[in-house]
């Protein structure tokens, strides 16, 4: 199965992550946060295939450890995608040094959540 619409969504992402542009809503919103200035990550959760579950990754960010269902796009490559594990506490999100590879195969869908600024990308 190739997931185009998912991997098409998640390229939409990413160039607005590296380049920022105007217009559009939801996920395709082609604007990140209010203004270019104000955001630099569009966090999404995953939903598997298998059964619709919430995917969620371990991490271990500065000595605490945890498992997260908040993510950052970082690359596409055909049909697989690296992701940041971001951690959100009281709406604040962080950005850890861990990532993961998915097949997008195995992705049923995606929502996005509000747009952010992230200061350690």
């Amino acid at each position: 199965m190739n997931n185009n619409c998912i991997s098409n969504i998640l390229d939409n992402i990413l160039l607005l992550q590296e380049q920022r542009s105007t217009n559009g809503i939801g996920c395709t919103k082609e604007i990140l946060g209010e203004t270019s200035e104000t955001a630099n990550t569009r966090p999404i959760n995953i939903y598997t295939c298998c059964n619709n579950a919430i995917w969620t990754m371990p991490y271990d960010y500065q000595g605490a450890t945890g498992e997260s269902t908040f993510f950052r796009i970082e690359s596409i490559n055909n049909n697989t995608a690296t992701f940041r594990i971001l951690i959100n506490t009281a709406g604040v999100y962080t950005a850890t040094d861990n990532f993961f590879i998915i097949d997008l195969d195995c992705v049923s869908c995606i929502k996005c959540l509000k747009d952010t600024l992230i200061a350690t990308i």
